[in-house]
């Protein structure tokens, strides 16, 4: 499959978030509404004191007689006319309605007289309107916390001349403890270690990506398609998160890995280097974290997840006609152009994977915008580039794994074709080299390579690259439509060719 390397700034303007408005604070009940939550009904004019009176079985409890709930309508409670009898009869007025029982056992005034108010408790000074307020509150609001927001609501308005009724969290955002495990805690973690890498080459062009401190020495790994416009004549620096920033120079560098060295000149005492993960115990669905600086963005973090393993990826940097190989780690993490060279780490932090490709929707014609991220990044496995990283600190080049042979590199043609020539007319099979002693030929389509499925030559190239010189390994191959198995020694090739 073919991808996009991405790695230059540019400019983005953050959007501000929109604040919230307060909560809204209950409201005060009415003075003259009573602590039921009802005015009192009004009272019906007094029978002359010779009516005559009669007694029917008391009523028990009237429904709808209940506070009603805060913010509803409420109304008062009319009791219901007595029925009238036929006109003449000679019990007019009529009777007066049944006295109705009450849960204390009291008895309510006798018909048509006036209805008692409760007497009225001693007061004491200073604490009426308190008092007062709670019990309004607590039945309006049906508890504590009601109650107690409703007391503030009532000081503000009788005991401060601002009227603020906002309320601050107990917890600010700064007081939050961010655990280790959690992306907040991770990237807490890792972005004293993530440089900025800018790159400018002798006739002022360059670019923008990024690389992780790898070890205490002051070496920091990146992609090679970061500072190769940089890497003979030009200049590369490295910013970290705090601002600081260093001069660097190139210890050395991969194309075909598209892995790079650097060491910063004047390198601070204190560097903390990344830790390094397992690549081959990273599973499809684990948790992914991308550091870098997307079209120039700084000390950017994304999350997703590994959406595939040993995903096959050829790719270019635009500047020439020489590709780079990998049996990638996919992350739907956003990842886009500065994100190059960044880490991909695990959710404990460690790192799994130097981001370093895009798959883009672009055809790259003349008015296309840069690609950006659709979900589909391309990390190298961090086992393979420790490796290369290694070779590179120790000796200055890179050493590849080969197995002496020549293949095509048409995409999907049902596995890798050994051509019929090698580079410059050279045998595709090398004379004494580790296919010839395992008996290919050219022609042979090499379909696996040891389990895994080999669907044309940039597969079979990435999953080479994966191990070292002198690993033992099977290939499975077909020729005249026959399969076969042949078992072969990785030979080596030092340096770019």
């Amino acid at each position: 499959m073919s991808t996009e390397n991405e790695g230059n700034e540019g400019n983005a303007v953050p959007s501000v978030p929109s604040v919230p408005s307060a909560p809204p604070v209950p409201a005060a009940a009415p003075e003259s509404t009573p602590q039921g939550g009802h005015p009192a009904p009004e009272v019906p004019p007094a029978a002359p004191a010779d009516a005559p009176t009669a007694h029917l079985p008391s009523a028990t409890h009237q429904q709808g007689t209940e506070p009603s709930a805060p913010g509803y309508d409420r109304h008062p409670y009319a009791p219901p006319s007595p029925q009238q009898p036929p006109a003449g009869s000679a019990a007019w007025p009529p009777p007066p309605p049944a006295i109705p029982s009450y849960a204390d056992g009291g008895s309510p005034p006798a018909w048509g007289a006036p209805a008692p108010t409760e007497p009225e408790r001693p007061r004491k000074r200073g604490a009426r309107g308190l008092v007062a307020a709670v019990a309004v509150a607590a039945l309006v609001a049906g508890g504590v916390g009601g109650a107690l927001g409703y007391w503030a609501a009532d000081s503000n308005d009788f005991g401060s001349s601002s009227g603020s009724t906002t309320v601050a969290a107990s917890n600010s955002p700064k007081d939050f403890k961010r655990e280790a495990g959690t992306v907040a805690g991770v990237a807490a973690s890792a972005l004293p270690s993530v440089v900025t890498i800018d790159a400018q080459s002798g006739d002022g062009e360059g670019g923008t990506g990024t690389g992780f401190v790898y070890d205490k020495e002051g070496h920091i790994l990146t992609n090679n398609h970061v500072v190769a416009s940089a890497a003979d004549s030009g200049q590369l620096t490295a910013t970290f998160s705090n601002g600081k920033k260093y001069d660097a120079e190139v210890v050395g560098r991969a194309q075909g890995y598209d892995v790079a060295v650097l060491k910063l000149k004047n390198a601070p005492d204190g560097l903390t280097p990344l830790a390094l993960g397992d690549s081959d115990k990273v599973a499809v669905g684990d948790s992914t974290i991308a550091i870098g600086a997307p079209f120039g963005l700084s000390n950017t973090v994304t999350t997703g997840i590994i959406s595939a393993k040993d995903r096959p990826v050829a790719s270019g940097d635009g500047s020439s006609n020489k590709n780079s190989y990998m049996s990638a780690l996919q992350t739907d993490a956003s990842i886009n152009p500065g994100n190059s060279g960044g880490p991909l780490l695990d959710a404990g932090g460690a790192v799994i994977g130097i981001n370093s490709a895009i798959q883009s929707t672009s055809g790259g014609g003349v008015g296309q915008s840069q690609a950006g991220s659709i979900g589909l990044g391309f990390a190298i496995p961090v086992n393979q580039a420790k490796n290369v990283a290694e070779q590179l600190i120790k000796t200055g080049q890179p050493v590849y794994p080969v197995i002496g042979a020549t293949v095509t590199m048409e995409e999907k043609t049902g596995g890798a074709v050994i051509s019929d020539k090698g580079a410059d007319g050279t045998p595709a099979v090398t004379p004494d080299g580790p296919a010839a002693k395992a008996g290919l030929k050219a022609g042979d389509v090499i379909t696996k390579f040891g389990d895994t499925p080999v669907e044309s030559g940039p597969t079979l190239i990435g999953e080479i690259w994966t191990h070292k010189p002198g690993d033992k390994v099977t290939l499975t191959y077909t020729r005249d439509g026959k399969s076969a198995t042949a078992e072969l020694t990785l030979g080596e090739r030092k340096g770019d060719s």
